[in-house]
């Protein structure tokens, strides 16, 4: 079963952190945890029309959450940072973050 690229990447993730790599071209995104780097890419490059130079990715781990009595762990999750490549255009969502 192929994948659509809309499954692959999620939502953007907008931190402080995140927003500090828009200079350098760095984008970060949250994405589906079976999608490796390759996947990403291709998706990202589909979506947004830019040309990726590489992708780092990490699986975060889900956080200890209390609420009242009841407690339990969130979910994990994939993180993957997009660097562009020099001559690619930006993706115009993180254009109005600055």
């Amino acid at each position: 079963m192929t994948k659509v690229a809309q499954d692959i990447i999620i939502k953007p993730i907008i931190t402080e952190n995140s927003m500090e790599g828009l200079g350098l071209k760095k984008y970060t995104f949250k994405v589906a945890k079976d999608s490796n780097k390759v996947e990403i890419a291709k998706a990202c490059e589909q979506l947004f029309g830019v040309k990726v130079a590489k992708v780092n990715t990490m699986n975060v781990r889900g956080r200890f959450k209390r609420m009242g009595r009841a407690e339990g762990y969130k979910p994990n999750w994939k993180k993957a940072i997009i660097t562009l490549t020099e001559d690619s255009k930006t993706i115009e969502f993180f254009e109005g973050m600055f």
